[in-house]
């Protein structure tokens, strides 16, 4: 038998991955580790460890440092990077602060690594990754709420400014308790993964997470329940709302020579000039029923009048409304700077989303498209669209709308 120091660095890290997959605690997670390239790498870029969200790579010199138990350490840590989906699910955090959100992601697995080894030692956080980020007292939290405290304590101690210039590695810093991640975060270059890669890391991701929480069950390892809630969608909201607003509400700007640019004209040049067609309204459906407080508000509107920025809706239509539209505030492009400050909410009785469409039908509004902010106990239905429709839902993922789009919020993301 090969002693560890005749095993190669190769070796070493498939030893490592066979002997996880062996391991009954986490049997859940063996289609995960078979999920993308794990390569060993001669690269100064890769000090010591990093994924992409897909794919691993462990510096070789690094993974000579560590002992086995340290090594398993390190590649859970990876898997876990990927199926928690991080690297996506996180890039509006990453991209506010990339020290910050390296960290807070760091946090959460290495918590639940240890907290799943202390009694058999099978992996352990020791040597080389000690000083990684681990702090008990954020035992039970999401990379978003430790964020949010990480980022409290830095504003608290005098630091703070954006970070996102930074490559998203490990050591670009640390807080004043001196800990930092011990890994790389390619978060670019989980960006670069086409549309179609995307789309087949989230199926392979969410068929392995399926799979994974059948076996744990049978196994009765416990891990079921934890496998079963990363099934529950991970979508970046801001990045949803984004999205439906620009492919519901962009305006259509082309250019024709049939309307020659007079600018060039005088220069003997015949130039096209710039047309732009705007569209109708975009609706934003505020449920006042009480559960959305002022800030989650404030924080949706801002994010709305931001996208608005970079296209070209006629106009917002806010409507506050519980059983009833309660008000109806009409916002043309030049006045949104002003929406979140000059918007008055009002209503607070019960819950029918029905009232709003019948509102914009007895109104004639020529609306493009809405997005309905809602915490989705509503009683009366859905409602009858005739235009494409978001649901933003907050803190009610058992809500499922039978019509249009559903983005699920939860407030402390917000």
């Amino acid at each position: 038998m090969l002693t560890l120091n005749q095993l190669t660095e190769e070796q070493r890290l498939t030893k490592a991955v066979v002997s996880i997959m062996g391991n009954k605690k986490y049997r859940g997670i063996a289609g995960v580790l078979m999920i993308g390239d794990r390569n060993v790498v001669d690269d100064p870029n890769v000090p010591t460890a990093c994924t992409n969200g897909r794919d691993e790579m462990y510096g070789r010199g690094f993974v000579k440092q560590l002992n086995d138990a340290e090594l398993r350490f390190l590649v859970l840590h990876e898997v876990y990077h990927k199926l928690f989906k991080h690297l996506t699910t996180w890039q509006h955090l990453y991209k506010q602060n990339a020290q910050l959100a390296n960290m807070a992601c760091d946090y959460v697995i290495n918590l639940k690594i240890v907290d799943d080894n202390a009694k058999d030692k099978f992996a352990t956080m020791t040597g080389k990754l000690t000083g990684g980020c681990y702090d008990p007292k954020y035992a039970g939290m999401d990379s978003a709420q430790v964020y949010n405290l990480l980022k409290q304590d830095q504003d608290q101690n005098g630091g703070g400014g954006d970070d996102a210039d930074n490559d998203g590695g490990g050591g670009s810093g640390s807080l004043p308790n001196g800990q930092q991640p011990f890994d790389e975060h390619d978060w670019a270059g989980a960006q670069e993964l086409s549309a179609d890669e995307q789309r087949e890391l989230a199926r392979e991701l969410d068929e392995a997470i399926r799979q994974g929480a059948l076996v744990a069950g049978k196994l009765g390892s416990g891990g079921d329940r934890d496998m079963a809630e990363l099934l529950q969608p991970q979508v970046n909201w801001r990045e949803a709302l984004r999205e439906f607003i620009q492919t519901t509400c962009a305006g259509s700007d082309y250019s024709t020579y049939r309307k020659p640019n007079r600018r060039y004209l005088s220069a003997g040049l015949y130039m096209p000039s710039g047309i732009s067609e705007q569209v109708g309204e975009l609706v934003v459906a505020i449920d006042t029923s009480g559960s959305i407080r002022q800030r989650e508000l404030c924080a949706f509107l801002t994010e709305v009048k931001e996208i608005c920025d970079t296209v070209n809706p006629d106009g917002v239509r806010l409507m506050y409304w519980d059983t009833s539209v309660c008000r109806d505030e009409k916002y043309d492009m030049h006045e949104l700077d002003d929406l979140v400050r000059s918007t008055k909410p009002a209503g607070g009785g019960g819950t029918d989303v029905t009232c709003v469409t019948d509102y914009i039908r007895d109104n004639n509004i020529n609306a493009q498209a809405a997005i309905v902010l809602t915490d989705g106990h509503l009683y009366g239905g859905w409602g009858q669209w005739t235009m494409p429709v978001l649901w933003t839902i907050m803190d009610n993922p058992n809500a499922k709308p039978d019509v249009g789009k559903t983005v699920n919020i939860k407030s402390r993301d917000m």
